[in-house]
């Protein structure tokens, strides 16, 4: 398996505004390329034995106005599901009432590519990167996920669910997620500029 750290300089990083349900947001969206066919990649994010493999368990009613939950993570609605192309989820923290959404969009790359993006909008004010270790914006904590799915794209996962085989290592987590860190703090600034 790859080091975490092999994928930072493989995501795509921006920060943007658009409107949720909630009202006006501010959005991070994280962008990737995987070596496998879409309809791959769709399983692989939407199938919940698949999903396990490299996130965390998740259980609902997997259908488009259907309820999904994130073990320990998040719950929420299924706004939209258009096979191979997109899925939108209504994203709630077990913290907090209001309602974030992330959307994952899929395009295909030639016959054996993949482009995923993933955006997550929040009306709360939770995508401030800080650099001291302290706290992280959620946008830190999707790579760690985006990153396992291209191990488990690659095959090189063991086939259980993710619970089983990682490990948490704290001081390897911070030193990741300042990395990661560093390079949000970047697009915040790209952001800013065009503004």
């Amino acid at each position: 398996m790859a080091p975490q750290d092999a994928s930072i300089p493989l995501v795509e990083r921006s920060v943007t505004e658009r409107q949720i349900a909630g009202g006006p947001a501010h959005a991070v969206v994280l962008r990737r390329r995987f070596d496998a066919p879409i309809q791959h990649v769709w399983a692989a994010v939407t199938t919940p034995d698949r999903i396990d493999r490299f996130f965390l368990p998740v259980a609902g009613d997997f259908r488009e106005g259907g309820h999904y939950a994130f073990e320990g993570q998040a719950s929420g609605r299924i706004l939209a599901c258009d096979a191979a192309n997109l899925l939108r989820l209504e994203w709630v923290p077990p913290d907090r009432t209001e309602a974030d959404q992330v959307e994952v969009r899929l395009t295909a790359h030639g016959e054996d590519g993949t482009w995923l993006e993933l955006e997550h909008a929040s009306i709360a004010d939770v995508f401030h990167t800080d650099l001291s270790g302290d706290k992280f914006s959620p946008a830190i904590g999707w790579e760690g996920p985006l990153h396992f799915l291209g191990e488990y794209l690659r095959g090189v996962l063991p086939d259980q669910p993710s619970v089983e085989w990682y490990e948490f290592d704290e001081a390897e987590e911070v030193r990741l997620a300042k990395l990661r860190a560093a390079e949000w703090v970047k697009a915040e600034a790209q952001h800013a500029e065009t503004r």
